[in-house]
């Protein structure tokens, strides 16, 4: 059986311009560049889409325009994962009108709750979700990882096709690709993306990388090397892991977002403000990833 999804699937940012806007001219110029990049599809509302952070309206919007944009050209997932079961339901239900092509499920965040929990949770929400859902185990965020056995117990649900995992635990990757054996139509992908190349080699199916929203050709390649064994992904692998010193600038977790938005900026296709706690790098900091950016001829 073939994998729904593969390759490199980029969680796009949410490009805004004030406090609940969305930046509609950036969102165009970001999709067509990553699009012409070669990506195998896009995710909306994830982590680096900030969407805990926004407006169930906004959410919405940035639905409806990133598929309207796309337009059929790639796959577009559609992140749900909300503290509210009816919110959930909703988006997904509003990510189906619009013409999207799958859900991302995390776990519930705030109140962590148990794996029986979870069990339950995702039985009576799947039902409910009307397009195919890829669980998304991020538990440094969530507090509550998606336990291999819960996910053994999940492997009944055929809407289920995969998971996306950016827990960073190699070990743990590796046994959720053993799972392939109950559900060889699964797709594992890898969140972390300096370990796109190895999760490739231990059997994963892709990666959704927070980084190909500044470079997708680079994932893209690599990507192919790897699929191709071909000797050349090291020096793609080496850039990569070059990119990373963005996401170390500033103290605070939102460091990654702002890093990728900043570098957006200064490629001149979106604007880098970011929804409220956070705020985008001061000028310091942002010469610090115009640097690193230029060092690496991405500007």
């Amino acid at each position: 059986m073939k994998v729904r999804y593969s390759g490199v699937i980029p969680p796009l940012v949410t490009p805004m311009v004030a406090r609940d806007q969305l930046d509609y001219t950036g969102l165009e110029r970001l999709i067509e560049h990553v699009v012409a990049g070669g990506v195998h599809g896009l995710f909306v509302l994830g982590t680096t889409g900030e969407a805990p952070s926004l407006s169930y309206p906004l959410r919405r919007e940035m639905i409806t325009e990133t598929i309207r944009i796309v337009a059929n050209r790639v796959p577009v997932l559609v992140g749900i994962t909300d503290t509210s079961f009816v919110e959930t339901v909703r988006l997904a239900k509003h990510a189906a009108s619009s013409g999207a092509d799958g859900l991302v499920l995390s776990t519930p965040y705030y109140f962590p709750a148990g794996q029986t929990e979870l069990k339950f949770y995702v039985d009576e929400l799947i039902p409910q979700l009307p397009l195919p859902v890829m669980l998304y185990n991020i538990p440094s965020l969530t507090k509550v990882t998606f336990e291999i056995d819960t996910l053994e117990y999940l492997c009944r649900h055929d809407k289920i096709v995969g998971v996306k995992d950016s827990g960073g635990d190699l070990d743990y990757f590796t046994r959720l690709i053993e799972l392939k054996k109950r559900r060889p139509d699964w797709s594992i992908m890898i969140g972390p993306e300096a370990m796109l190349a190895e999760a490739l080699l231990r059997g994963g199916d892709g990666g959704v990388a927070g980084g190909a929203n500044l470079c997708p050709k680079w994932f893209v390649d690599l990507y192919r090397a790897v699929r191709e064994q071909n000797t050349t992904w090291d020096e793609l692998q080496q850039k990569i892991e070059r990119l990373q010193a963005i996401y170390s600038i500033g103290k605070y977790a939102s460091r990654f977002i702002k890093g990728t938005k900043c570098g957006l900026s200064l490629m001149g296709i979106c604007d880098d403000f970011l929804a409220d706690p956070f705020h985008r790098f001061r000028p310091d900091d942002r010469a610090r990833v115009s640097a690193i950016l230029r060092e690496l001829g991405i500007i």
